[in-house]
């Protein structure tokens, strides 16, 4: 008797995932549940906007803040294509208006002022939006004497914006430099990447740096250093672990005790009014 050969039933894409790290091939679904951490080699996946939200806060207290702000093309700024299109494609993707999130929630039961950027959008970059929210939600910890967590992962300032994205810089350093002589508490926590003006302002001005495994933390990238100095660089140049050793970090932090870590933080720097203790 013949075999009937069956038609064979195709298999969903994007149901699995390669780690960039271990090579091993994960359910995507097993993958989300453990906060996008490879079970195998505990390699940090990036974790975009909402996903790193709802890793940090207690489930149902998040609350968004400026949610509608949204970025002029004041300098008519064309690339492969005008900025506007740019932009409007990458909101479609998102479901984002912009790279940053900010707003209000608890971790522990503790009320905490939190922002995380999105990398997914135009690379986490900094423009007008970004350096805008950060100030809101900076000030917003001041006055309510809030604890402040903030999230990056960046690849600096956003080109398309010219000296206005650099200008942000100095803004929030400023809103930052407020929060501190009040007594506030700022806790950062670098992600994979981290680079540019981002790295270069508000992301490592706080009380507490915090960095996940791996993550490349740096100003300019490892390759245009390399080919500026014409010379080989150290083994893990610019990785996290490496600035851990040369004192530009407070500690590196394993994504499933992050919560863990902030609460005990908090629990350790604040007086029972939210501030900073003496």
């Amino acid at each position: 008797m013949a075999w009937i050969r069956s038609k064979k039933k195709e298999i969903p894409g994007g149901l699995w995932l390669k780690c960039p790290a271990c090579g091993e091939m994960i359910f995507k679904k097993d993958l989300e549940a453990r906060q996008k951490v490879c079970p195998k080699c505990e390699y940090h996946h990036t974790l975009f906007g909402l996903e790193r939200v709802a890793a940090t806060l207690d489930e149902g207290t998040a609350v968004e803040m400026a949610p509608d702000l949204e970025t002029v093309d004041r300098l008519q700024f064309t690339d492969k294509v005008p900025y506007p299109e740019k932009l409007k494609s990458t909101m479609a993707k998102t479901k984002r208006k912009e790279a940053m999130w900010i707003g209000t929630g608890q971790i522990k039961g503790r009320d905490v002022a939190f922002g995380t950027l999105d990398f997914s959008f135009l690379g986490g970059s900094m423009g007008w939006v970004v350096g805008e929210k950060v100030a809101i939600i900076t000030e917003h910890a001041r006055a309510n004497r809030l604890p402040l967590i903030l999230a990056a992962a960046s690849g600096g300032a956003r080109m398309h914006e010219g000296a206005i994205s650099l200008m942000q810089m100095a803004k929030d350093c400023a809103a930052l430099a407020k929060l501190d002589s009040d007594g506030g508490l700022y806790i950062s926590i670098l992600a994979d990447p981290t680079t540019g003006g981002v790295t270069a302002s508000w992301a490592t001005q706080a009380d507490v740096v915090l960095a996940e495994p791996g993550a490349l933390i740096g100003f300019a990238g490892p390759r245009v250093i390399k080919t500026t100095l014409m010379q080989d660089l150290p083994e893990g140049f610019q990785r996290a672990e490496f600035l851990l050793g040369k004192g530009q970090l407070d500690s590196i932090v394993h994504r499933h005790k992050m919560r863990d870590t902030l609460d005990m933080l908090m629990s350790y720097c604040l007086q029972g009014d939210g501030f900073k203790t003496e």
